[in-house]
């Protein structure tokens, strides 16, 4: 997250149109990533149950095959966009000030060659994590971090060149982060899944199935959530420069009041996949509780500090004065909403997802997303807008209120769910 946030600040040097300009990359690249971490995710719960079970060959055997299916959607994604990438970004934001559409265009060709990177980055992470080592992800996230803020700081305000400076560090960034996560896991670290024999490829579409069972539904659950994002930005892209950038200043800054709850999600991961391992569903409920009431806990003292600080934070963006106190008032609703509904809502899926239970949580999430988020924001915003063409803020009001009827609706479900204990019944291996 901070890579994206350091990209949107750093170049908000440059005024309103490369923050804009950033920031819809961003929703559209979001779509991309999550297809990365659908495959991380199915590629975890695999190996978690398998070192649950007690079969950590099974488990570096799923490690090898993430490592390969991850690297080629990335490779298949810069194959697709990238000479499509006018069109699609036309299609999409066509809309859009034409300055903020030229930052776009140069942001997007760097961020794509990034994925692959990424993708790997992802897998190991996750593979590290389903050994219980998150320690490992964090420190090399922190050197990826360092490496995007000094890259920005010398191709943004040394080299002067923008929203390009800030793709190509990212780039490189996530490169290096990947080169790195594969020496980690190498077979002499003495972890129980490692990597090895990479460049002999050996696809075992039985174990690819597994992971798939567990990602393809996430991914598609994920995608068509950012696929809706994108949708909404799309007829928010007439609300006028103002409002976009206050709303992308208000998502950087809401994301991070999530984190606490976003790792309590891929610790459940972990958790749950090695009790359903061993057959211990007891266990894998009391966990859920636990996790569960963490991840509130820790949702309450990140929203409630950003909601005091949401003035100040903005303040960190060189923006217009109208854009900085439409984004701060933004915040402080989102923040509400994250206390109450945020962890049910996406925290809680995990813990489902890691028993199994992926079918569910991705139909309960595209028919919240398509009815709530986007027809609910559309219809409120228009409506808005219809009264008063001139109200575009309070139209962005609107989009934000969609999104928190989505959160209310799909927590509710997902909440049944787990009292009904009908994921615990879910098996991969």
């Amino acid at each position: 997250m901070t890579i994206g946030a350091c990209d949107t600040v750093m170049v908000s040097s440059i005024g309103e149109a490369g923050v804009s300009g950033v920031s819809l990359i961003d929703q559209l690249s979001q779509l991309m990533i999550q297809l990365f971490a659908a495959f991380a995710t199915g590629g975890a719960v695999v190996a978690s149950q398998y070192i649950g079970h007690k079969e950590p060959e099974s488990a570096r055997d799923a490690a090898r095959q993430l490592i390969y299916i991850s690297t080629f959607a990335g490779l298949v994604i810069i194959a697709v966009c990238l000479p499509l990438r006018h069109h699609l970004l036309n299609l999409i934001y066509g809309r859009t000030d034409i300055s903020v559409m030229k930052n776009a265009l140069e942001y997007f060709v760097w961020v794509l060659l990034s994925f692959p990177f990424l993708a790997i980055y992802n897998s190991c992470a996750a593979l590290c994590r389903s050994m219980g080592d998150s320690k490992t992800s964090l420190k090399v996230s922190l050197m990826m971090n360092l490496t995007n803020i000094a890259g920005n700081a010398i191709l943004i305000y040394g080299a002067k060149i923008g929203v390009r400076g800030a793709g190509i560090s990212t780039m490189v960034s996530r490169f290096v982060a990947a080169v790195v996560m594969i020496h980690v896991l190498n077979p002499n670290s003495g972890k129980q899944i490692y990597l090895e024999k990479l460049c002999r490829i050996q696809i075992r579409f039985g174990m690819i199935g597994r992971i798939l069972k567990i990602a393809v539904p996430s991914g598609i659950e994920n995608s068509v959530f950012h696929i809706g994002k994108i949708l909404v930005y799309s007829f928010m892209s007439g609300f006028g420069l103002a409002a976009i950038s206050a709303n992308a200043i208000s998502n950087t800054i809401a994301s991070f009041s999530n984190i606490p709850a976003q790792a309590i999600g891929l610790a459940s991961v972990t958790v749950i996949g090695q009790c359903i391992g061993a057959g211990e569903k007891a266990q894998a409920k009391h966990y859920g509780k636990k996790l569960l009431g963490q991840a509130y806990i820790g949702m309450f003292i990140t929203a409630t500090t950003i909601f005091i600080l949401a003035p100040l934070l903005v303040r960190a963006f060189n923006l217009s004065d109208e854009a900085r106190s439409l984004a701060a008032n933004v915040i402080r609703t989102c923040m509400i909403a994250n206390i109450f509904f945020w962890p049910m809502s996406f925290t809680l899926p995990n813990i489902l997802r890691a028993s199994g239970d992926a079918k569910y949580t991705m139909i309960v999430s595209n028919i919240s997303m398509w009815v709530f988020r986007v027809l609910f924001s559309y219809l409120i915003s228009s409506y808005i807008l219809y009264k008063n063409p001139q109200n575009t803020h309070l139209a962005l009001y609107g989009v934000w209120i969609g999104m928190y009827i989505d959160w209310v609706f799909r927590g509710a479900l997902f909440f049944g769910r787990f009292c009904r204990n009908k994921w615990l019944e879910k098996k991969v291996i």
